[in-house]
């Protein structure tokens, strides 16, 4: 191994899990690398969670304008969209946090190599890690962290022109007249949103029942109804039969009743598979379960020394939990004692829609059918002084407690800015508190989040303002 340039862990793919754990590791005093065939920062930095909330912040700011009069203030003149300055600062955005992730790794002095990886033998306690650039690392250690692309459904051919995938979604040249969304989850809706706010005729397809599915059921029908009093055409509980492409509009058709819906385009947004093809995998004894790699509560494989974080493995599929991943898969491999895995139900999810939806534990549907005997609290927006103020009252947070223990299980929510208020009840669960701390907790006032006590309270019949 002369020429083979050895370490004690090596990460391939520098996303939001690979090059967090390898800074974690480097803190640890372990010769880490990162290998990385594209972009440092990965889908999320650069073509999913940041380009996109650029994106959607440009349409916020189109729709408050339209809401300008209810304040006192009057727009004279024609309102336009510059199409190409709304994508270029969103590029310019993911650009600017690829570059700090590339400074973090350097401050770090962790070597970035520029090339596709491939898992090759074991020479003693080294697995071999071969590049496309014909260079040859080793390392007792290897985190696969390679994330995961769009998945399509059969029969339908994108083109990148009328059938598009999130990337070209992300980048539009133009904005068309009409557009089919197919998948209403975090990523159908957010377009949904942005499109729509942005003067697109909008329908949103999706099998399931309801928008937003892996929501609770109460929080995913607000946000439906919302929608659709928005002018954002629903269509919910169908199987699509096709959809195909004239070169000049997009046709969806559906078995049973509903009628043809033809658009100008159309966007799949019906999930993700994972990454995981040319790794050098069918050598090992690494299993995978429809694309995604198998792991523990670890992040281990069953392949000594081969550990797989991030949207590579199973759901939820979130940048911060692939974070949270690459650290405790360090630190576990470090032997730090304090290491602990994720605990069921601890990753909070969010969706950057209008309203905001987020969401971190058990759904109340899922909370009745682990047995629980449960108190629902709710309260909403519309009795909340800052959300009035804003002139945003739509929307309302809901709390989830055991009634033996006052256990917080879970918590729900719709309106403005919940995606920056879900992470206090994330740290309520992550110490355990139970209804009685969260009721003893002093909320400051005038804030949205006196709506998070309130709903505590309102669970135990304590609520002042509802």
């Amino acid at each position: 191994m002369t020429d083979t340039k050895t370490f004690d862990l090596i990460v391939i793919g520098g996303g939001p899990g690979g090059y967090v754990a390898a800074i974690r590791a480097a803190q640890l005093g372990m010769k880490a690398a990162v290998v990385e065939r594209e972009h440092l920062g990965g889908i999320c930095l650069n073509w999913g969670c940041i380009p996109t909330k650029a994106l959607l912040r440009a349409a916020e700011l189109r729709h408050s304008i339209d809401e300008m009069k209810d304040f006192g203030i009057t727009i004279n003149g024609d309102i336009s969209i510059d199409l190409p300055a709304v994508v270029k600062r969103s590029r310019k955005v993911a650009g600017r946090l690829s570059m700090g992730v590339r400074h973090l790794l350097k401050k770090n002095k962790v070597p970035v190599f520029e090339a596709e990886a491939k898992l090759g033998s074991k020479q003693g306690d080294q697995r071999i890690v071969t590049l496309s650039s014909g260079e040859s690392l080793a390392a007792k250690h290897v985190i696969i962290a390679t994330g995961a692309r769009a998945r399509s459904l059969p029969g339908i051919e994108v083109d990148g022109k009328t059938i598009l995938t999130y990337r070209e979604a992300m980048v539009p040249e133009t904005m068309p007249k009409s557009l089919l969304i197919v998948g209403s989850g975090a990523i159908g809706s957010e377009f949904a949103s942005f499109y729509h706010d942005m003067g697109v005729e909008v329908t949103l397809i999706e099998a399931m029942d309801r928008i937003l599915p892996v929501e609770d059921e109460e929080i995913s029908a607000f946000a439906q109804k919302a929608f659709a009093k928005r002018g954002i055409n629903i269509l919910t509980g169908v199987k699509m039969a096709s959809l195909k492409s004239d070169g000049k509009t997009v046709t969806a058709s559906f078995e049973g009743e509903q009628a043809p819906v033809t658009a100008d385009r159309a966007i799949l947004a019906v999930g993700i598979t994972g990454n995981s093809e040319n790794l050098g995998l069918e050598d090992t004894a690494v299993k995978l379960d429809r694309g995604h790699i198998v792991t523990n509560e670890w992040a281990a494989t069953d392949e000594p020394g081969i550990y797989a974080i991030g949207d590579v493995t199973g759901p939820p599929w979130l940048a911060h939990k692939a974070s949270h991943e690459g650290i405790l898969c360090v630190e576990k491999i470090a032997g730090l004692k304090d290491a602990h895995p994720i605990g069921a139900g601890a990753v909070p999810g969010c969706t950057y829609c209008r309203p905001q939806v987020a969401s971190v534990g058990m759904t109340e549907a899922a909370a009745k059918a682990a047995g629980h005997k449960v108190k629902i609290g709710r309260f909403p927006f519309a009795g909340n002084g800052k959300a009035i103020a804003l002139g945003d009252d739509q929307g309302m947070i809901k709390t989830i407690f055991d009634d033996k223990t006052g256990e917080l299980l879970g918590a729900h929510m719709v309106g403005p800015e919940v995606t920056e208020l879900i992470q206090g009840y994330a740290i309520a669960r992550t110490l355990e508190a139970t209804e009685a701390e969260l009721i003893q907790t002093i909320f400051p006032h005038p804030t949205l989040s006196e709506a998070m006590h309130e709903s505590v309270l309102d669970a135990f019949d304590r609520a002042i303002h509802f």
